[in-house]
């Protein structure tokens, strides 16, 4: 029951910052519609015996994924957090274009939050299926406002494996690892990356030198 209370207040709140920062009509619907569904997924995460549909499982994990990568680059408590749990809820949901439509609302009215620049350049290439124009300059102005944080690189170069080019990808991440601290937190990602690239990319290269021989 304190569970249930705790979930109904945090979509409360949630929904409440929304309508003060200007959020309206349909994208607010949608956001409380996105905050219901994860409470059914909080829901039913304790019955491992209801079955998940293949595809909205895959979705699921991919944003679990990207949450779980940005938390290594911001943490998990900053002020940009709601916005971006109010995107990637639309994103689980396939809602990829109201989950553009909340970040492309928050980078307007907090231009210098590097998280939400970066959040907007994933939500960008979820709805789009690649990098886009668009998606490179949400990367790009993350890298301006925290020249510091590796976080706009980083997922630069994985939209950039995403959409067919990992051989970039790993350029971008072997510079970034050239100037970071060697007991970044962040670091093991950016490295176990590489190496999973750099495996994948393996069998495909004896392949060809096998057809070619």
């Amino acid at each position: 029951m304190i569970g249930w209370l705790v979930l109904a207040l945090l979509i409360g709140a949630s929904l409440a910052a929304l309508r003060i920062a200007g959020v309206r009509g349909g994208l607010l619907t949608a956001s409380a519609a996105a905050l219901m569904f994860g409470g059914a997924g909080y829901a039913f995460q304790g019955r491992p015996g209801v079955p998940a549909a293949a595809p909205a499982q895959k979705r699921s994990d991919e944003v679990l994924s990207l949450t779980a990568a940005r938390h290594q680059f911001f943490g998990s408590f900053t002020v940009a957090e709601s916005w971006m749990r109010m995107s990637e809820a639309l994103a689980q949901t396939g809602n990829t274009a109201d989950a553009v439509g909340i970040l492309t609302n928050a980078v307007g009215k907090y231009p210098g939050d590097a998280q939400l620049w970066a959040g907007l350049g994933n939500a960008l290439v979820d709805h789009a299926h690649m990098i886009t124009p668009p998606a490179e300059y949400a990367y790009r102005r993350a890298a301006e406002v925290a020249p510091g944080n590796p976080a706009g690189p980083f997922f630069y170069g994985l939209a950039l494996a995403r959409s067919g080019d990992p051989a970039a990808a790993v350029a971008i991440w072997r510079s970034v690892l050239a100037t970071a601290p060697a007991d970044a937190s962040w670091r093991p990602l950016i490295e176990q990356g590489i190496a999973a690239l750099d495996k994948a990319a393996t069998p495909a290269a004896e392949g060809q030198a096998a057809t070619g021989s």
